[in-house]
């Protein structure tokens, strides 16, 4: 299967090991402690009425769910700088600038990427969020369409996209 640039996440060396030790402690320790948990709640007798075991539960599944999450983003990752060349169009790793409806006093700039590589410098939106998928491949200048939360649509032009250098 070939991967698009819409299906990898960029990642810089740093943030992909953090990623893989938390990974590494939620499969391993963490995973341990929560089982031990909820074997010693179900020791308390009627699991019906057993607030520590629910609990140890809940935690075990947001655990679960975290662990899919990762195994998931960092088997789509690439270690490194997105690449540079993307004959002018908008791709993962690039803050873009827009403007709404045209009107360039309505403007953003957002890093287009996923949460982990998210920056305190600039804003980050998801290469799958609503506005992420609806400027990717669209060059500067043109205009884009995207669905908001209500059904309706939104026009962005594109006033600027470059690579990401954070």
């Amino acid at each position: 299967m070939t991967q698009t640039s819409e299906d990898v996440t960029w990642l810089t060396q740093e943030a992909y090991t953090k990623l893989k030790e938390e990974l590494a402690y939620l499969s391993g320790p963490a995973r341990e402690e929560v089982t031990a948990k909820i074997a010693a709640a179900r020791e308390e007798g009627d699991l019906r009425e057993n607030g520590g075991y629910h609990a140890a539960k809940e935690e075990q599944g947001k655990q679960e769910l975290r662990i899919r999450q990762l195994t998931q983003l960092l088997e789509k990752a690439k270690v490194g700088e997105a690449p540079t060349s993307t004959d002018g169009a908008v791709a993962p790793g690039m803050v873009v600038t827009i403007a709404f409806d045209g009107d360039e006093d309505d403007t953003m700039t957002f890093l287009l990427a996923s949460r982990e590589y998210a920056s305190a410098d600039v804003e980050t939106y998801s290469p799958q969020s609503p506005l992420g998928s609806g400027v990717i491949g669209h060059k500067v200048g043109e205009d884009a369409q995207y669905e908001l939360p209500n059904g309706k649509k939104a026009s962005v032009t594109i006033l600027k996209a470059e690579p990401y250098n954070g």
